[in-house]
């Protein structure tokens, strides 16, 4: 068959994933109608340039968009073309979130919670924030999108990891319940609402086997999905870490201002007794300890240094290959563990 000559109904299904009767029903829509059509048997057949309509009309079905939106995308420019689509994902997602929050009120009013612990509602949602920069969407390990948080009698912890950073809170909670209680919480989820968390002067945190619900003062209680996977076992790792054997305290924006101005994907710290070096930027520091050279991919260092609270931070250093700890100087509750890289040009 020359390829000019329109093909049958069925070999063009076969080479566009279209039914038969898909194709009979976007011809009778007015959609992709066929290049020729028989008088007597009205028996349709296409041309092979009519492939890419078909493809796009074929995905636009599979995202679920309706008919008078795939009539306005297939005979748009390529500009409106996107913001169509762009504007029926956006709703598809909108819905699928209120469809999502209302399964978790509706599953929540289901079972009976679990006291965990009251705190002030500023606080858990900058706590959330900060541990929140730690966490990676990662298809295969959900667990690392999340927040595990562990609750005491004594104290409120959030952690969260991407596997190359760890980040850690640990909050005095106003009311504990008596028995210690531990979940991971989607990250996601705790995204959402903590603009409502942080409007509210305390929060009751209850826990069920598939949420927490979050009491806000004066406002709609917020439901957060638990993560089914187990979180990874942080605290062994954390056990197993040298003591750190030098101690940088530095001005945090002054440190954040050299990384900002660095031209690599990764910096350098030179820290000695009488300089302390981002590269080659030299920045006033106090250093204690042995002489150490570390370095960083930005995008695990600046938000571990961006999230410390106050003025300055604390590095404490135990190796080119070891995890450094940041915490803030004057408040040591919030703390971050990175993960350093071989520098360029280091041997392997």
């Amino acid at each position: 068959m020359n390829t000019s000559d329109p093909m049958p109904i069925g070999v063009f299904a076969r080479r566009t994933g279209l039914t038969p009767s898909a194709l009979r029903f976007y011809d009778d829509a007015g959609l992709l109608h066929p290049a020729e059509v028989d008088p007597v048997s009205g028996y349709r057949r296409y041309r092979r340039d009519q492939s890419d309509r078909a493809d796009m009309l074929r995905r636009l079905r599979e995202i679920a968009m309706p008919l008078a939106a795939v009539r306005e995308v297939l005979d748009s420019d390529a500009a409106t073309a996107a913001r169509i689509i762009d504007a029926h994902v956006a709703g598809i997602l909108d819905s699928a979130g209120a469809a999502r929050r209302t399964a978790v009120h509706l599953t929540a009013a289901l079972t009976e919670g679990l006291p965990v612990a009251t705190v002030k509602g500023p606080v858990l949602a900058d706590a959330i924030e900060q541990v929140l920069t730690a966490t990676v969407q990662e298809p295969t390990m959900p667990v690392l999108s999340g927040i595990h948080i562990e609750a005491g009698p004594d104290a409120v912890t959030l952690t969260a990891t991407d596997r190359y950073r760890l980040a850690s809170r640990t909050l005095v909670p106003d009311e504990s319940a008596s028995s210690i209680w531990s979940a991971t919480v989607d990250g996601a989820d705790l995204r959402a609402a903590v603009s409502e968390i942080r409007r509210s002067t305390t929060v009751h945190v209850e826990a069920s086997p598939h949420d927490i619900r979050l009491r806000l003062t004066g406002r709609d209680d917020q439901h957060c999905r638990l993560v089914a996977e187990p979180f990874p076992d942080h605290r062994a790792m954390l056990t197993a870490l040298p003591t750190p054997s030098t101690r940088v305290t530095v001005a945090k924006n002054a440190l954040l201002q050299a990384l900002e101005e660095a031209t690599d994907d990764s910096v350098t710290l030179t820290a000695r007794a009488d300089a302390f070096h981002v590269d080659e930027h030299p920045i006033a520091a106090d250093v204690s300890g042995p002489g150490m050279r570390i370095s960083f991919h930005l995008t695990t260092f600046h938000p571990a240094v961006s999230t410390a609270i106050g003025p300055d931070v604390m590095l404490d250093l135990r190796g080119p290959d070891l995890p450094v700890t940041v915490r803030s100087a004057d408040r040591g509750d919030l703390t971050t563990l990175a993960m350093p890289v071989k520098p360029e040009g280091a041997p392997r």
